[in-house]
């Protein structure tokens, strides 16, 4: 009964895949992800009695300001979100209860993240494919746009995404989107 795969990973084909990328767990900070322009945000944790706090700002943790921004919860483990990318749209995604991986791809690199900690944010540029699975159960990401929602702004499929972002045939990068 039902389906007993699951996905472990994506396989990288041609393109270079670097290790899962982590960030150190108690220091706050960013880390590039050497794809896109996509990085890690390490925020600050303050504990005591009544229990732990994190908190960014707006712009300079993030770097947009929010249009918009929605919860994915209730995935079940199987199931893979996102898988697209943005024309113009930025996104800032936090992992706000449990644990999600995320494969980020510019079109020549990608490599695969872990956000399990409210603390983690990962920020998508345009232009970078974005996929979201393995989600524990009970994980709830928070995703924050710098767009509204704009059907136009999407890349649906991975093949278009390669043929509008992707490397040339030269190996040289697209040009880069104006904000």
């Amino acid at each position: 009964m039902g389906n007993p795969a699951r996905i472990v990973g994506y396989s990288n084909s041609q393109r270079d895949r670097g290790p899962d990328v982590s960030i150190a767990p108690d220091e706050p900070g960013v880390r590039d992800l050497g794809v896109g322009g996509a990085f890690l945000r390490r925020y600050g944790v303050f504990k005591d009695i009544r229990g732990a706090l994190s908190v960014g700002n707006i712009p300079a943790d993030i770097p947009f300001v929010p249009a918009r921004w929605f919860l994915v919860y209730d995935v079940p483990g199987a199931e893979v979100r996102g898988e697209h990318a943005h024309r113009q749209c930025e996104q800032f995604l936090l992992c706000v209860h449990g644990s999600v991986r995320v494969l980020v791809d510019d079109g020549r690199r990608r490599v695969e993240v872990v956000l399990d900690q409210p603390s983690l944010g990962l920020y998508l540029p345009p232009r970078v494919w974005g996929s979201q699975f393995q989600y524990s159960p009970g994980t709830t990401l928070l995703v924050f746009a710098s767009r509204p929602y704009e059907a136009d702004d999407y890349i649906r499929t991975y093949e278009a995404f390669l043929a509008e972002c992707g490397p040339r045939d030269d190996g040289s990068a697209p040009a880069p989107v104006d904000r």
